[in-house]
């Protein structure tokens, strides 16, 4: 049986978490007064913060609904879900307490309300750290020994349904070298050419949230 290709859940892990450590450590710096932030840059940050949550909320729903389902069909008796599906559950008020921070961040036009953003971020990405790290450790194996690779593909493709152009912004920002070059061979030249279209307004969008 092949191997499962999890290159791409590989890259939205780290993503998730990278892009969590980015705001947690803006939003730190702001409390501190280490930043400032102007009305625009405080509604960018808050729109990115939101646009983050969205996409945490369609990945671990979509691994509730299927992904899950898939694995334990393929795995059976040598897979235990119970735990991380808890960790799921425990998600939804943290995503919620960080779009309402950042909401009222971007309402006070940056002049306050950086420190319960700042608190909302930690709590949500040292969740998300601790469920991840436990994720990849205990179900990437059961994963690439149980479930086809036919269909882990199949399943993939029922996942999309998120922001495409963020998500490939992720791709852009955190897939590796090597993990880039393996998913330009299996996307073919499109894949290029939406790198290109989408690029450019992505790293403006960076530079006013996070700064150059």
């Amino acid at each position: 049986m092949d191997t499962p290709d999890l290159t791409g859940i590989r890259i939205i892990h780290r993503a998730m978490r990278g892009d969590l450590h980015r705001l947690r450590t803006v939003a730190e710096d702001l409390d501190a007064g280490r930043r400032r932030a102007d009305a625009a840059r405080a509604t960018a940050l808050a729109r990115y913060a939101e646009d983050v949550c969205a996409a945490i909320h369609h990945h671990h729903s979509r691994e509730d609904e299927i992904v899950w389902p898939v694995i334990e069909r393929s795995a059976g008796a040598a897979v235990d879900l119970a735990d991380l599906s808890d960790d799921h559950s425990e998600l939804d008020p943290l995503l919620e307490r960080v779009r309402v921070a950042a909401r009222a961040f971007a309402r006070g036009g940056g002049a306050g309300g950086a420190a319960e953003l700042a608190a909302a971020l930690r709590t949500l990405s040292d969740l998300i750290d601790e469920h991840i790290e436990e994720e990849e450790r205990r179900i990437f194996p059961v994963i690439e020994k149980y479930v086809a690779a036919a269909d882990w593909k199949a399943m993939e493709k029922s996942l999309r349904g998120g922001d495409p152009r963020f998500e490939l912004a992720w791709a852009d920002r955190y897939a590796t070298p090597d993990e880039m070059a393996h998913i330009r061979r299996l996307a073919g030249p499109v894949l290029s050419l939406l790198l290109i279209l989408v690029r450019p307004g992505q790293r403006r969008r960076q530079r006013l949230v996070f700064g150059s």
